[in-house]
């Protein structure tokens, strides 16, 4: 059995972790996830952690996915998964628009993008864009869509980066 698999997870308080026979759904605070869930697979909770087990030896690397999968499910309706963007540029800016976000990013338009149900998006600052969620998966998808409006360029650094990336940059042509 894969190491990943054998880790029991702890199931946080207030969080409910139903297991059917083909879906797996946890409830918390935050929301509710589910993940469907081969036959092959067996899920237990045993004195509030939940463990995984595999019927079939050449299923073991499914059964740690389906682990850590069902770890951050259990992170994300319990405390939630946040990522946060920066935006690096003279005049470069960002705005809620209700619900949705406008980025002004050098473009001859405002580029504006609507958040998709589950998620929170907010600006502290007109620089800094946050995504939250309880999926971590769709977070990161988020972020990587308002960042693929302009991604930083190697030269001056400027664009929309996370928090905390480091831009390789480049030297400029010398005459």
């Amino acid at each position: 059995m894969s190491r990943v698999a054998k880790k029991p997870i702890a199931l946080a308080k207030g969080v409910e972790l139903n297991i059917q026979p083909e879906i797996v759904t946890v409830k918390g605070p935050k929301g509710t996830l589910s993940i469907a869930k081969p036959e092959y697979i067996q899920v237990k909770i045993e004195d509030g952690h939940a463990l995984l087990s595999a019927n079939d030896p050449a299923q073991v690397a499914l059964t740690g996915t389906l682990r850590s999968i069902i770890a951050n499910m259990v992170h994300g309706v319990s405390e939630g998964f946040e990522r946060k963007l920066e935006l690096v540029g003279v005049g470069y800016r960002a705005a809620m628009q209700g619900k949705d976000l406008s980025l002004s990013l050098g473009f001859s338009h405002p580029v504006v993008f609507a958040a998709p149900e589950g998620i929170t998006i907010s600006t502290p600052t007109q620089t800094e864009v946050v995504v939250q969620g309880a999926d971590k998966q769709r977070v990161g998808e988020v972020a990587a869509k308002i960042r693929g409006f302009r991604p930083p360029e190697p030269y001056k650094g400027k664009g929309v980066k996370y928090a905390g990336e480091t831009i390789i940059r480049k030297e400029a042509k010398k005459a």
